[in-house]
């Protein structure tokens, strides 16, 4: 993935950034921010002692999607959602695992085989 250029603080692109930092670099207010985690249940930062939060690289990805969708498409929070939860769905199938897929090549090599004999 890309390097974030919005995030000039130094850090890692894959560091965890506090709501602080995540509104100061997408130009979105805090309170906005709350109120689309209310609104949004799967933009659920970490949460730790004394409620700070914790956005990671996917929490923000999802903070700038909903925010194209909302501020510039013209979006109702409730259609983003939907548009977000429908883009979910539509993942691709996860692969099979090293294992099973190193059993399946043997059992084609095996037909391959019996086929041509």
């Amino acid at each position: 993935m890309a390097a974030d250029t919005r995030f000039t603080d130094g850090k890692d692109a894959e560091a965890m950034r506090t709501i602080g930092e995540v509104a100061r670099a997408l130009g979105i207010k805090q309170h906005v921010l709350r109120y689309w985690e209310q609104q949004f249940p799967m933009l659920n930062p970490l949460k730790r002692s004394g409620g700070r939060r914790y956005y990671r690289p996917e929490d923000i990805r999802l903070v700038d999607t909903i925010d194209r969708l909302v501020n510039r498409e013209g979006y109702t929070l409730k259609g983003a959602r939907l548009a977000i939860e429908a883009a979910g769905k539509e993942a691709p199938a996860p692969q099979p695992e090293a294992p099973d897929l190193v059993e399946k090549l043997r059992v084609i090599r095996s037909r391959l085989a019996e086929a041509l004999d």
